[in-house]
């Protein structure tokens, strides 16, 4: 039996239909409110509203539950790989071998970029902040392939331009690294697969056998796993909102990364590691630190630890935490700033005061750790963020157009002046 919602005011009750979800979420549908009765909703941040419904991600903050597709997050970390995932996410269902050999071979045969996008990075200064290149250069792909600009493309259409632009951004990303360092760029192999091929464009040296360390291919792997979505958040709804304008997939995709940049969203793992570096500064004392994040009247705070969705705990965090222990102890790196994250991060496992509040590591404090120990800039982790959340991004796109989803066009409540008269300048 269908449930039902009452809304009263003014002696005049309105019937309100009850949505419930295959997970046994419940949302009040209000879409023909304004048109009954004339009123809408006020909800600041959106925190109280589902934009959509969706058949992508679920996640369930109180318990600590997050699934692609119904598949748990620990499972696919476990046993699956990045493409794989990316598979599952933009298509619905896990690939068959031949499925999965077709799409990987599309990926990397269009891993390439046009050799004018190559001097559209070259004109950026070496300060610029690799999430406004990313965010610029992205955009800029619909001028060399405008058939993105078709509303209604064919299947095949749509699965090039997706996997092209899957293709694409690690090299992107890693010419726009390599010019800002003045560093020669590499060309992205045709043979390795997508990890070790980011790594290699990344990392290695014109006229150099650069080896890839399996251990950091695999920790990889997972981090753009744990990254690839997370249901409806910022950037996603930015991309949503973009794609319901019938812009274009690059023009969505490059919104989702400026929205990425906040630092209020993507910026956390890099405010870990900038965390540390002060506290390095300090003399290292993380006790002290630990007093300090206990201290209301402190303003300290302390980075990556907890989370405002997951409430009981993170479960990318379990999963991220092994790959962090194995990348440090497969790298044997002697960093100050690694060795007080991982004494802070034991003392804050053993404290009252955090067990009781959950204020455990989060998936930012262990994913800052790791690229930091992979050597990558400050300024590229919420690049690497990018990265791993692309299938995503790209997921929620295409269920959105193709659920023939209504623009975008929220409501507001005017607070301004009422009308008045103009008066000239020389009566004011």
């Amino acid at each position: 039996m269908s449930q039902t919602a009452e809304l009263t005011l003014g002696g005049k009750s309105y019937e309100l239909p009850v949505i419930e979800g295959s997970e046994a979420e419940k949302a009040v549908d209000i879409s023909k409110l304004r048109g009954a009765s004339g009123l809408i909703t006020i909800d600041p941040g959106f925190k109280n509203t589902g934009s959509t419904q969706s058949a992508i991600t679920f996640l369930d903050g109180e318990k600590g539950i997050l699934r692609y597709r119904g598949y748990p997050i620990e499972q696919l970390a476990e046993k699956s790989n990045f493409i794989e995932v990316a598979y599952l996410l933009v298509h619905g269902e896990l690939p068959t071998q031949e499925q999965l050999s077709a799409f990987e071979g599309s990926i990397t045969e269009q891993n390439d970029i046009p050799e004018e996008v190559k001097t559209i990075l070259e004109g950026f200064p070496k300060s610029a902040h690799p999430m406004g290149v990313l965010s610029a250069v992205i955009s800029a792909l619909t001028a060399f392939y405008p058939e993105a600009l078709n509303p209604n493309p064919t299947k095949e259409e749509a699965d090039k331009l997706i996997n092209g632009l899957i293709g694409k951004l690690p090299t992107i990303i890693s010419w726009a690294y390599k010019m800002a360092k003045g560093e020669s760029t590499v060309a992205p192999s045709k043979e390795d697969d997508y990890c070790t091929n980011f790594l290699k464009v990344m990392f290695s040296k014109e006229g150099e056998d650069y080896k890839v360390d399996p251990v950091v291919v695999d920790a990889l792997n997972t981090l753009l796993i744990l990254h690839a979505d997370h249901e409806q958040n910022c950037s996603t709804a930015t991309v949503r909102v973009v794609g319901s304008s019938h812009a274009s997939l690059y023009s969505a995709i490059s919104a989702g990364v400026s929205a990425l940049w906040g630092p209020l969203h993507g910026g956390a793992n890099q405010a870990v590691i900038e965390m540390l570096e002060a506290i390095k500064e300090d003399g290292g004392d993380t006790k002290k630190y630990l007093a300090k994040a206990k201290d209301k009247n402190d303003p300290f705070r302390l980075m990556g630890f907890g989370h405002r969705v997951y409430k009981n705990f993170d479960p990318r965090a379990r999963i991220i935490k092994k790959s962090c222990d194995e990348v440090l102890a497969a790298l044997n790196i002697n960093d100050p700033v690694l060795d007080i994250a991982k004494g802070l991060e034991q003392e804050a496992l053993n404290d009252e005061y955090f067990k009781a509040r959950n204020l455990y590591p989060n998936v930012d404090f262990y994913s800052g750790i790791i690229y930091r120990a992979l050597g990558l800039d400050v300024e590229l982790f919420t690049v690497m963020f990018a990265l791993g959340r692309l299938p995503g991004w790209i997921a929620q796109w295409k269920e959105m157009r193709e659920d023939n989803a209504p623009i975008g066009r929220p409501r507001q409540v005017y607070t301004g002046a009422t009308e008045r008269d103009y008066t000239e300048v020389s009566a004011r």
